[in-house]
């Protein structure tokens, strides 16, 4: 399949309004995955979207030192974090672990560009605080379900729901292998077979909800487990997708603005995704 170009006249990025540059960037969608996720941001002439490559350390290094000099982390804690889980140990064997670019992982499904981890960290900061509860709704290979689980920490409770079951068996080896894997054995962070579209209501209600694809509507069982005063970050829209920040409100009204325009995989039934 050919490269695809995606056209967008203007792109609202971190808050910021910006105008589409005259070289947008082409991806590859010759891969098994339908979409890529990613988010259109312009920086110094062109596209936000390419970083040094390395491995291990100095590729985690070098990885969120680009994030922070482009403004996309901000937060301390999300770069200790970041720089603390190897993102190495959550991708396919032979992937660019450490480019900013999403990368397929099978089953119609991808890890997100690093640039949107660092985003939707920083989105939920404030909610991610030690002894706080998280769900992860699409978790994938587990890596941005492991860095919500070093923010609430051991008395935190942070849960990943994803309808794949080699996903998340590859997620809870993923985990393993890295240094949230104490708060995997204690059980603060636990990984589940579901229709992430229901939420995991046993640890419910969360001050963190976290939502890996893109759905056409906020999924009301989400809406009913996040938490007065908690916040969800998630992409609505089917071609053309936003990512949504929902503050929901202590009398349980909710509160909506739009961060950037993305490209997400769609959240959809475990069979229509395969």
């Amino acid at each position: 399949m050919r490269a695809q170009v995606l056209l967008f006249p203007t792109i609202t990025a971190y808050g910021r309004l910006y105008c589409a540059p005259r070289r947008l960037h082409r991806y590859n969608s010759s891969s098994s995955s339908q979409f890529l996720n990613l988010s259109l941001s312009r920086f110094s002439g062109g596209l936000f979207f390419h970083m040094e490559s390395g491995t291990s350390s100095s590729g985690k290094k070098s990885m969120v030192e680009n994030l922070k000099r482009y403004g996309v982390i901000s937060s301390k804690r999300v770069a200790q974090v970041m720089e603390a889980l190897d993102r190495g140990l959550f991708v396919p064997v032979g992937s660019s672990a450490y480019v900013d670019t999403p990368v397929p992982i099978g089953y119609n499904a991808t890890i997100s560009a690093p640039h949107m981890h660092a985003t939707c960290l920083q989105l939920l900061e404030d909610k991610l605080q030690p002894g706080m509860c998280a769900l992860d709704v699409g978790s994938g290979t587990g890596y941005l379900t492991g860095c919500f689980a070093l923010m609430v920490g051991a008395e935190g409770r942070v849960v990943g729901v994803d309808h794949i079951p080699e996903l998340v068996d590859m997620s809870i080896k993923n985990i393993e292998k890295s240094v949230a894997a104490s708060l995997l054995k204690k059980g603060s962070l636990s990984l589940h077979v579901g229709d992430g579209r229901k939420g995991w209501q046993e640890f419910a209600p969360y001050d963190a909800i976290h939502v890996g694809a893109a759905a056409s509507e906020i999924p009301q069982p989400l809406l009913d487990q996040l938490k007065p005063g908690g916040r969800m970050v998630i992409p609505l829209g089917t071609y053309f997708q936003e990512l949504k920040v929902i503050d929901k409100n202590e009398d349980g009204s909710i509160k909506v603005h739009t961060e950037t325009s993305v490209r997400y995989v769609p959240l959809t039934s475990r069979d229509e995704q395969l």
